[in-house]
């Protein structure tokens, strides 16, 4: 009976309130906030259809019985989070890039297919849409314009197909800029909280639980680094892809270049980053916001600019009417100068196929017939001629003036661009600075 009764005040300690009372003093901010979120963090899996490398030839099975080719499929997977109870989901572009079907898992096991809202690989961010007959839980998208270096993140997703997986670590840092997939991307929050393939997409959080990033692995080679795009951009991005189906190219009417040593010290700026704006177009946003030329600009949406590529790349991050910050430093003094960005001007689209190029096109047979080559351009440097047809575009087809704008503007700011180039019956690619 002694022996029963010491069992039953064993079982007492477990089941019950002295174990609850060790549970309440092992909960922390992490627990509360993985239990917060959890329920509004989804799987996402791919499937994508690829060419055989071996296409063209028949299998002993198609020989012998006739049998017709099988696609292959590859599957992917990833992690996202819903945003919204109407079924928003945030998510990474690489993630559901290529994909021809999309599966959203959610945390009680439904599996539903998903629509792509839109999606946009220079930023590397996408939006989905799944039904759903009653509202489903959702995440805070939060702010990260207030993010302290050291403070506690707690990432979320599913690596490796692993439902649910946590870590956590400290914000590294922040407006992190890095080359990955031949892009660069910019202005990221970096942490020591692991994330992997598979829970890219998922948030990043701090300790209230509000999402304040997306993670990204698209830093293949990064160890014991993870990335996440900054709450405040996803915001921006989400907010054209939902409206437009992509993120419109903006126009802030600015030419820049590096600082060397010397050119620095000629404009009184003793720091080792910032670049010098050479040109302002006229009517232009950056004109409007009060830059000049000869301007250092110094930071631009709260952190510094480090060189001319940094700032082509962060201006292309912020969508038409995004407005941002832009401190600028001139005759000694810094002023901070907001810049709204534009819609970019159609008469100015028209006019980088001839001015960086020197190309006019008008559409033919489903490409881009050249129609003129202006002398001693780049263009007339390869020996491009009337009658050529430009078919691709940094390996985007152009078929019609839309695309080929498009694909202008999408390369402003590269130092070139790649043309596929029909004459006659044969294809050949040529490289234009622009």
């Amino acid at each position: 009976m002694r022996w029963s009764m010491g069992l039953l005040a064993v079982l007492l300690t477990v089941g019950g309130t002295p174990a609850r009372a060790d549970m309440a003093r092992r909960r922390n901010e992490v627990v509360e906030v993985v239990q917060k979120v959890s329920p509004a963090v989804v799987f996402i899996g791919t499937e994508q259809e690829v060419e055989s490398p071996f296409r063209g030839r028949r299998s002993v099975m198609e020989e012998f019985f006739g049998a017709p080719p099988q696609a292959q499929r590859t599957q992917g997977l990833g992690s996202g989070v819903l945003v919204d109870p109407s079924g928003i989901i945030i998510t990474n572009d690489h993630v559901i890039r290529g994909a021809s079907a999309i599966h959203v898992v959610l945390a009680d096991g439904r599996e539903l297919e998903a629509e792509v809202v839109g999606s946009d690989a220079n930023n590397d961010v996408a939006v989905l849409k799944v039904k759903s007959k009653e509202p489903l839980p959702a995440a805070k998208l939060g702010t990260s314009a207030d993010l302290m270096i050291g403070e506690t993140v707690v990432a979320i997703g599913s690596p490796f197909g692993l439902s649910k997986t946590v870590t956590s670590g400290v914000v590294s840092a922040t407006g992190r800029t890095f080359k990955a997939d031949g892009r660069t991307y910019n202005d990221f929050i970096q942490t020591d909280a692991a994330i992997n393939p598979g829970n890219s997409g998922g948030p990043l959080l701090n300790v209230d639980g509000d999402v304040i990033g997306i993670n990204t692995a698209i830093f293949a080679s990064a160890q014991g680094i993870g990335f996440a795009i900054p709450a405040d951009k996803v915001r921006r991005i989400m907010d054209e892809l939902t409206r437009f189906g992509k993120v419109r190219p903006a126009w802030v009417g600015l030419e820049v270049q590096g600082l060397s040593p010397r050119l620095a010290r000629q404009l009184g700026w003793d720091r080792t980053y910032g670049v010098v704006a050479t040109e302002v177009e006229p009517g232009s946003p950056a004109e409007q916001a009060g830059v000049r030329r000869g301007d250092v600009l110094a930071e631009m949406g709260g952190s510094r600019i480090s060189d001319a590529e940094d700032y082509i790349t962060r201006a292309r991050g912020y969508p038409a009417r995004a407005a941002f910050p832009l401190v600028v430093f001139r005759e000694g003094a810094q002023r901070t100068l907001q810049v709204t960005p534009t819609e970019f001007p159609p008469q100015l689209v028209e006019a980088l196929g001839w001015n960086r190029l020197g190309l006019r096109v008008k559409p033919v047979r489903g490409a881009m017939a050249v129609q003129a080559v202006r002398p001693g351009s780049a263009a007339d440097d390869v020996g491009l001629e009337p009658g050529d047809l430009i078919v691709r575009v940094n390996n985007q087809p152009v078929a019609e003036p839309a695309s080929f704008q498009e694909a202008l503007l999408t390369a402003r700011g590269t130092r070139s661009v790649l043309l596929l180039v029909r004459r006659g019956r044969y294809g050949y690619h040529v490289t234009l600075p622009f």
